[in-house]
């Protein structure tokens, strides 16, 4: 069925709205706010994740996710996580952006479809592996290195030193696999759950959200997020902080975890996940919002 004028020139304003670097500055500023709304929380997932099982007779280090909060296990420095978190984000925006500009609204009055809006999602998920990849392998071993007695990287650029010097580029990008697997289908439905929300919740003759309903939605957004993401994170995490050679893929990683620790362990660090998955993601898109605003004033036109 062709459409009529109105509809067609509604479409056409739709496609011009979409302007990638706007996107990609607005997803930086968001990826800022994640990080310093959720930095805590996520540390502690990390440590959860990747904590062996006890030997009989002994107890785990950490017994929970209050627990690990007791132990002081957050007290670092956010300098890393903004420095590798906040580009990531302008990244996966950009790359959202990029996917829905590859297509031409099929639903009314110009608007994306929610599987066009997933498969842009997904699609900003191959784009974030480039940096997200790296990136966790650094973070994840950073973070799990507090745990313990022996302090072996002294920062972010002393661990990629580290990485490169043992194994070469091959060593830094572990876990890319598993990264994908992580971040196409999740990213997916990270950014449709968020569109769909913010269509439902915009009142009839409105064209924006209030702040409040932007922090549901997002918040909403990040955990529809981590239902999907929790199982490859968890294998992800074991997967990169492993010793060299201990795992020969991704494959070997899931069998000895459900061997040796069951199917629940897939979802370690659940609660943690969950804690911070709404808040962070909230403060996330209310970041986006709030700049693609400003640069919309700014640059109307653009």
């Amino acid at each position: 069925m062709s459409q009529t004028p109105s509809e067609a020139a509604a479409a056409k304003k739709t496609l011009k709205s979409v302007n990638p670097i706007k996107d990609f500055l607005a997803g930086g500023v968001g990826g800022a706010c994640l990080v310093i709304t959720g930095h805590p929380l996520d540390t502690i997932k990390v440590r959860l994740q990747t904590q062996a099982k006890p030997q009989p007779g002994q107890t785990a280090f950490y017994t929970g996710t209050f627990d690990c909060a007791k132990k002081n296990c957050c007290k670092r420095s956010m300098a890393a996580p903004l420095v590798g978190v906040t580009p990531m984000f302008a990244v996966c925006f950009f790359g959202f952006g990029i996917g829905k500009k590859l297509q031409t609204p099929a639903g009314k009055n110009g608007e994306y479809t929610l599987p066009q809006l997933f498969a842009a999602g997904m699609l900003s998920g191959v784009f974030t592996t480039v940096i997200m990849a790296p990136g966790e392998r650094i973070k994840c071993l950073l973070q799990i290195q507090h745990s313990g007695h022996e302090i072996k990287y002294n920062g972010p650029i002393d661990c990629a030193k580290q990485l490169y010097k043992e194994g070469g580029i091959r060593s830094i990008y572990r876990g890319t696999a598993l990264t994908l697997m992580r971040d196409v289908p999740a990213t997916g439905v990270y950014f449709a759950s968020y569109e769909y929300l913010k269509k439902a919740l915009t009142p009839e003759g409105h064209s924006e959200l209030s702040a409040l309903k932007t922090l549901f939605a997002g918040g909403m957004a990040g955990v529809a997020n981590w239902v999907v993401a929790i199982p490859p994170d968890v294998l992800k995490s074991r997967f990169q902080t492993a010793p060299a050679g201990k795992y020969s893929g991704v494959s070997d990683v899931l069998r000895e975890l459900i061997r040796t620790e069951g199917i629940r362990s897939l979802y370690k660090g659940f609660t943690p996940v969950m804690l911070r998955a709404f808040p962070a993601n909230a403060a996330c898109f209310l970041g986006y919002e709030m700049t693609i605003k400003f640069l919309n004033y700014l640059w109307p036109n653009w």
